[in-house]
């Protein structure tokens, strides 16, 4: 399949209007739509936002390559864009993005599809072709040039593969390239390491992890010759085959920006040696990003016992606050069935869920184990949530610890290591420093929490709500926003339901907000945002806060500020007004649950309408 058979007349626009990065993602989008390539414009939309939050698409050298694989596309397909003036695309080297390819490939698209896709971002990495498609004067053009590039790329491989190959006394490279999608960054910082390899003189070989699976895939032979090796990934990949040898790591769009260094390096030795105690690819990241990543993947896994759990024990408040207690003279037997499966049941796991998965994130699975046990003796002894992160990171570290302890033993001992003496000691190292140093400080710190939320009232519990609301539009689903999720799960472990409708009414107020502000200034505002403005309607109802991420990307400082008013307000008077949530997650679904649904509707509707007001007030008039 050639890349013409997904890219059309109908889907290239050569006169782009957008200039900034929001506005170019919708136009393509549409071009899309209106050529009937999507099942769900709205849906696609997302997926493509939600690939951009990772990383930016924008690879630098004038390209950007939106892209996302979804169930919202209905034909797998290509749109082009020819940009004179340039899109802001907060593109990697800070140059703006005149060649704007957008890949939509379908949740069931074959291999041909994907290979055909990524066979695009190949072709790109020649400066000179990018010039000829710069100066394109139809969109007839566009497709001549892409498909005379993709024949002559075609036979240079064929001719490439009949060459006879012998020893050429060159130093020898290894490399692996992985993003996200598997689509474009994976295959355009494999292109962009060879190029830079055969012009330096050095013999390579990359393999790649793309949609389509492994492809190149490096043998233990060549592992043991090579002189160097780099792995290129934003994804999970099989690292411990390279344990003992110096392995540069990095993020996937460093191999297509900074190729000639990462090959230095790697020739050079200028990397530490891998370990093999891990077999995720982990980038050099700072110390706070690996806490955090370590800790949302133990919250995002408990999530759904604090949803589940936090619902049936509010419905079974329906029948009455005490009708689950058989000694009460409003008990029924349903509500004390919904409470015993929802708090007996599901939040009896939060403490040791989190700690197991904060602790496998850290040490991988060996880690689970003991995570799980110090989480479970944390419960046990009303540490708590907060005795659970402890738990969590303990386990995960004292695991790692082993690791390398373990590493000096013989070969013949390595398959007993996960099955035997990771758990052995894991558990037992991880449960006598819980029972025996951590337990007990952290119980009364956790007790002079819960009694501290149990006891705000007045100014100081309009003072927490407001920074809750407020940490919740700071960053739209960054850490700020998730530390602010985060204690309002702890405060409903606690037992205390306040803090947590502070939390989810600032986080629904950004897209309602917005979405206000779209309606009542509407001459401000584009027809594209409009119709973003109307999809935050449910967003904001849902409790999605993500969905004000592209109004913020394209105007930060007044989407930013005002959102943050709007939502500090409205957790400020849901503290005010007393409101209790005991169900984590679900946005106008869950209201019923409050125990004053029209003072929390209230509050969440004053914050919307401040958050629009200051919006459409400071924005400038769209030209």
């Amino acid at each position: 399949m050639k890349i013409t058979d997904l890219l059309k007349r109908e889907t290239v626009i050569i006169d782009f209007k957008a200039t900034n990065k929001q506005a170019a993602i919708d136009e393509l989008v549409e071009k899309l739509s209106g050529a009937d390539r999507l099942n769900d414009k709205e849906e696609y939309k997302k997926a493509i936002l939600a690939r951009e939050a990772q990383s930016t698409t924008g690879i630098g050298e004038g390209i950007a390559i939106p892209h996302a694989k979804t169930a919202a596309v209905k034909t797998p397909s290509i749109a082009f864009a020819r940009s004179t003036q340039g899109v802001d695309y907060e593109s990697l080297d800070g140059q703006p993005a005149h060649l704007l390819f957008m890949i939509a490939a379908s949740e069931g698209a074959n291999n041909a599809h994907l290979e055909t896709l990524s066979r695009l971002s190949s072709l790109l990495m020649d400066a000179s072709f990018r010039d000829q498609l710069l100066a394109a004067q139809s969109e007839s053009e566009v497709i001549s040039l892409i498909d005379k590039k993709e024949r002559e790329n075609a036979e240079e491989e064929e001719a490439e593969k009949n060459e006879p190959t012998s020893p050429s006394g060159n130093k020898k490279i290894l490399a692996v390239t992985a993003c996200p999608t598997g689509i474009a960054h994976t295959y355009m910082a494999a292109d962009a390491l060879k190029a830079k390899a055969k012009e330096m003189g050095v013999d390579i070989k990359v393999e790649t992890n793309g949609s389509t699976g492994i492809k190149n895939g490096l043998t233990a032979s060549e592992i043991e010759k090579a002189d160097g090796i780099i792995v290129a990934a934003d994804k999970q990949v099989e690292m411990n085959r390279f344990a003992g040898k110096k392995v540069v790591i990095v993020p996937v769009a460093q191999g297509v920006r900074k190729p000639e260094e990462l090959i230095t390096r790697a020739i050079k030795g200028d990397a530490p040696v891998y370990q093999g105690d891990n077999s995720k690819t982990e980038s050099k990241e700072k110390v706070g990003n690996g806490i955090y990543k370590h800790l949302m993947s133990g919250v995002s896994n408990m999530l759904p016992f604090v949803v589940g759990g936090g619902i049936l024990i509010a419905l079974s408040f329906m029948f009455g606050i005490h009708a689950n207690d058989p000694a009460d003279p409003t008990y029924n037997p349903i509500a004390k069935a919904l409470n015993d499966i929802g708090g007996g049941g599901a939040f009896f796991f939060l403490v040791p869920i989190l700690a197991g998965f904060i602790a496998s994130s850290i040490a991988d699975r060996p880690g689970f184990a003991p995570g799980i046990v110090g989480g479970y003796l944390a419960a046990e002894a009303g540490a708590g949530f907060l005795g659970g992160l402890i738990a969590g990171f303990l386990a995960g570290y004292v695991v790692v610890g082993l690791k390398k302890l373990f590493n000096t033993l013989p070969a013949t001992l390595e398959g007993i290591k996960p099955v035997l003496l990771y758990p052995v000691f894991g558990i037992l190292i991880t449960g006598l420093i819980m029972m025996f140093v951590i337990n007990g400080p952290v119980s009364a710190i956790n007790s002079g929490l819960t009694n501290w939320l149990q006891s705000l009232s007045g100014t100081n519990a309009v003072l927490l709500g407001i920074l809750l609301g407020g940490m919740m539009a700071v960053d739209m689903g960054g850490p700020i926003n998730k530390a602010a999720f985060t204690f309002g799960i702890a405060a409903i472990e606690a037992q205390s339901f306040g803090p947590h409708a502070a939390v989810m009414a600032g986080g629904m107020v950004p897209p309602l907000g917005i979405a206000l502000a779209t309606i009542i200034f509407k001459h401000k505002f584009s027809d594209t945002e409009k119709k973003s403005g109307f999809t935050n309607i449910f967003m904001g109802a849902s409790f999605i806060t993500e969905g004000a991420i592209p109004f913020a990307a394209a105007d930060p400082l007044r989407v930013i500020v005002s959102s943050v008013i709007g939502a500090a307000t409205a957790g400020g008077l849901s503290m005010l007004f007393q409101v209790t949530l005991p169900a984590p997650h679900g946005g106008i679904f869950v209201i019923p649950l409050v125990n004053h649904p029209f003072l929390y509707i209230l509050a969440i509707l004053i914050g919307s309408l401040i958050t629009g007001i200051i919006l459409g007030l400071w924005k400038k008039k769209t030209v």
